[in-house]
């Protein structure tokens, strides 16, 4: 019992954390061009308003136990925490990597780049995928099968529209060099998807 205590309160400390990072986030790379407003196509909209209600019904599912996972569940949980420290480290590699050209809102300035070298040789949008395996994890941290469905699950496909919304700016902006590029990389799992 004192284990899961510990965990549970690691686990929502490391949520918390989580949670002021992408808020810190977002207010510093939110682009306020009029060029983003068009190109974003309201994804940016789309994706918080489903993170907010999936991570809301996956936490209250989670914290009831309704679909709780009785047999391993101290393993699946600490699972959990390593896949969000994984998506994380994943997440803000991309991100550094981007460095100015980052934005949380779909925009592509004037100066921007095609980046095709270091996390972004293996996938095109690794920061998708470190979200995506972050909230795969945050699901799992509950031992509870049903509350990480209903997190990922319905996150999974705004990040499916929202990737389809960038990459059709990206095709616009950039053209065959983009074509290219998308010839030789997977959108969020290497070799696979």
């Amino acid at each position: 019992m004192l284990v899961w205590t510990v965990l549970s309160k690691f686990a929502f400390l490391v949520g918390l954390i989580w949670l002021v990072s992408e808020i810190v986030l977002a207010r510093v790379t939110l682009s306020k061009s009029d060029k983003a407003k068009g190109l974003d196509r309201s994804s940016l909209r789309l994706l918080w308003s489903l993170i907010g209600v999936s991570l809301a019904a996956g936490i209250y599912l989670g914290t009831r136990g309704i679909g709780y996972i009785a047999n391993s569940s101290l393993a699946i949980s600490v699972a959990g925490l390593v896949l969000i420290f994984l998506g994380l480290a994943v997440r803000w590699t991309a991100i550094l990597t981007l460095r100015k050209h980052f934005t949380v809102n779909v925009n592509i300035g004037d100066s921007h780049q095609l980046i095709d070298t270091g996390i972004y040789w293996f996938v095109r949008h690794p920061a998708y995928t470190g979200s995506l395996v972050s909230f795969l994890g945050l699901g799992l941290t509950f031992s509870n099968w049903l509350s990480t469905l209903v997190i990922f699950v319905p996150i999974f496909f705004a990040f499916a529209y929202r990737i389809r919304v960038e990459e059709q700016a990206l095709c616009e902006h950039f053209g065959d060099k983009y074509e290219q590029y998308c010839l030789k990389t997977r959108r969020l799992l290497p070799m696979i998807y």
